[in-house]
């Protein structure tokens, strides 16, 4: 009589056990890992460094050095005022029904004078007198956008600190203004 198999079909049959000597040592495995997962972070951080460095193109105003540049007759700007973002928005309300529409802001940069400094548009015949007087008697200075040489647009603005700098306003902190931000 023949002997029958245990596994009438040979696929069938269990996988051959292997011995220990015959795998791969493990340290391979936990040292690709661990190159792995370096280069990982190491691109991570490369991408981070790239995607966060300031660039000073007119399209990423990254800090005040670049508003301070981009104002009109910068020097002067810095020596007697501030520089500043100017933003152009007109706004129409409605009372019947009630809305407010407001047009696209356009924003260019520009400068306000300290108070004390505004002899520099009289000067150059910018300013008339009766405009210095009516700006002074409301306690406002002047702002201006586009160069002197050229044609600027000359306005008489009321310095707001009805909000204040919210982001200096810590809880907890006694901050005094100084004196240099009273314009």
């Amino acid at each position: 009589m023949k002997r029958r198999t245990r596994y009438p079909n040979p696929r069938s049959a269990p996988p051959p056990r292997s011995s220990p000597s015959s795998s791969a040592p493990s340290w391979l495995n936990y040292t690709t890992v661990a190159i792995f997962g370096g280069v990982f972070v190491l691109g991570v951080g490369v991408g981070i460094g790239f995607s966060s460095t300031a660039s000073f193109n007119p399209q990423n105003v990254a800090s005040r050095e670049v508003i301070d540049r981009s104002a009109p007759n910068a020097e002067m700007c810095i020596q007697f005022g501030a520089s500043a973002i100017v933003t152009d928005m007109r706004v129409f309300v409605t009372l019947n029904p009630f809305n407010v529409y407001v047009t696209q802001p356009s924003m260019r940069p520009g400068c306000v004078l300290r108070r004390n400094n505004w002899s520099i548009l009289e000067q150059q015949n910018l300013v008339t007198s009766q405009e210095v007087k009516d700006c002074k008697n409301r306690m406002n200075t002047f702002g201006f956008t586009g160069v002197l040489e050229g044609s600027p647009k000359i306005s008489c603005i009321y310095q707001n600190d009805a909000a204040g700098n919210l982001f200096l306003d810590q809880p907890g902190t006694n901050r005094i203004r100084p004196e240099s931000e009273n314009f």
